[in-house]
């Protein structure tokens, strides 16, 4: 009994050794670009995920613009995304017709802290290619950046009497 309880504290130490290494591993590496970013539009945002081994996760918030859509939020979510050695490239699904590609760069902004607007930037080309009513498809590109939404946002504070 002695010898089991001695296995499963020297393995409990054992994990917790390996997260904390992991953890300062990814703290002293490249920077965690995760988070939301504005996007075309006041109001729409892009939410970037850093995964494991350079995949990017996450999704695209934006608003229809289409007859059937307009006002209402969209989001595409991010089917095919990777970063390495700074370069972003990321594939969106096709929400009515629409998707988009971003190849580019994520890198250190004018933000002093991450607590401010435009800490990271992602900069590059964003292409967004559409399919009309005729199976016609289409895309256009252009120049873009997209600034952090500073990490402290905080909501209305607590109600006063």
């Amino acid at each position: 009994m002695t010898r089991i309880l001695v296995l499963i504290v020297t393995l409990a130490f054992a994990c917790s050794a390996a997260g904390q290494t992991s953890t300062a591993a990814k703290t002293a590496g490249a920077p965690n670009y995760s988070g939301m970013y504005s996007f075309l539009k006041e109001g729409e945002f892009v939410q970037i995920n850093m995964e494991d081994a350079g995949k990017v996760t996450g999704f695209v918030s934006r608003y229809g613009e289409l007859e059937s859509d307009r006002g209402a939020f969209l989001d595409h979510f991010i089917k095919q995304g990777s970063l390495g050695s700074g370069r972003l490239a990321f594939t969106t699904e096709e929400v009515h017709g629409i998707w988009f590609e971003f190849s580019g760069t994520a890198e250190r902004g004018e933000g002093k802290t991450a607590n401010d607007e435009g800490y990271y930037v992602l900069k590059g080309t964003l292409t967004e290619h559409a399919t009309d009513a005729h199976g016609k498809p289409t895309a256009r590109s252009r120049a873009v950046v997209f600034k952090s939404f500073p990490e402290d946002v905080s909501g209305p504070g607590p109600p006063t009497d």
